[in-house]
């Protein structure tokens, strides 16, 4: 345990930095969540962060025990991943752009007006998409084993503290996009037509990131 928590502050601070900016630069988790702020609203969007995040700390888990390694150098392991992620945020802005009619409807409104998702479907989808997230596998594979420093019965234990940094981070930067599209989103809300049309795009720029994520590389 004691082997677990010796890491410098220095090396911690240094790591909490790389993640900040890693993390600052919108990628399809970002823009995932600012979709869905812009068609659902706030609540959604958050409880997309927090099941984003819970779905990426599973994948520090598995870089813990080993296994991202192994998606990291496994082509068939990588395809895989972003096979089913890809597919999967096309099918939630497939959703998303068909049922933008039903964004101004009150009747499938939920708290403060907002359309959406319940609250166990938005945090569900939020993980699966965090999950299979090819690009943050790569990255946490590449990175947390670097900033390990203890010997290597201890080195699972600094991985899953180093991945609770980043998740926090996360949760902090993704909450703080989805509250500024969920203001975005309450301008567009005084008209009708304006938020069907901002339901619509938001699904295509949903269905686009899951194309992005097909056609990517393992180095894009």
């Amino acid at each position: 345990m004691a082997a677990t928590l010796d890491m410098s502050v220095a090396r911690l601070a240094v790591f909490a930095l790389t993640a900040c900016v890693v993390i600052a630069i919108p990628g399809p988790s970002v823009l995932f969540v600012v979709s869905r702020a812009l068609a659902h609203g706030r609540r959604v969007a958050i409880l997309s962060v927090l099941g984003n995040t819970a779905g990426e700390y599973v994948q520090v888990i598995a870089v813990a025990l080993g296994l991202g390694t192994i998606a990291e150098r496994s082509v068939t392991a990588y395809a895989a991943i972003k096979i089913v992620g890809g597919l999967y945020l096309i099918y939630l802005g497939v959703r998303t752009w068909r049922g933008r009619a039903s964004l101004h409807d009150p009747a499938a409104s939920g708290p403060a007006g907002t359309a959406g998702p319940s609250v166990v479907r938005s945090f569900r989808q939020g993980f699966v998409v965090g999950v299979t997230n090819p690009k943050t596998m790569v990255f946490l594979a590449a990175i947390l084993p670097q900033f390990a420093t203890a010997p290597p019965p201890g080195v699972p234990g600094q991985i899953l503290v180093l991945g609770a940094v980043f998740s926090l981070i996360a949760i902090l930067s993704d909450s703080a996009w989805a509250i500024l599209a969920d203001r975005l989103r309450l301008w567009f809300a005084r008209s009708p037509r304006h938020l069907d049309t901002l339901g619509g795009a938001s699904g295509a720029a949903i269905t686009a990131i899951g194309i992005g994520v097909l056609a990517s590389g393992r180095h894009a």
